[in-house]
């Protein structure tokens, strides 16, 4: 799964960033348990990608809720 742009992340729905959210959270709590059970992530830096979408989402969302940026 390629990871995000803001662009893309900015054209969702609130509900499309939501659901979103806790998909990639889901992931992240995947990929950090077979990291810490001592098992070989695939793409160890899926969990660096995961983080930043993660971030980038909770950032927009912010952004709408205090009226920095207008929400479609």
């Amino acid at each position: 799964m390629p990871f995000l742009r803001l662009k893309d992340i900015r054209d969702m729905t609130p509900e499309k960033k939501s659901e979103k959210l806790e998909e990639l959270r889901t992931e992240l709590s995947k990929l950090r348990s077979m990291n810490n059970a001592g098992g070989s992530v695939e793409n160890p830096s899926r969990i660096k990608e995961v983080r930043k979408a993660i971030a980038r989402i909770m950032t927009i969302q912010s952004e709408a809720t205090i009226g920095v940026r207008n929400e479609i």
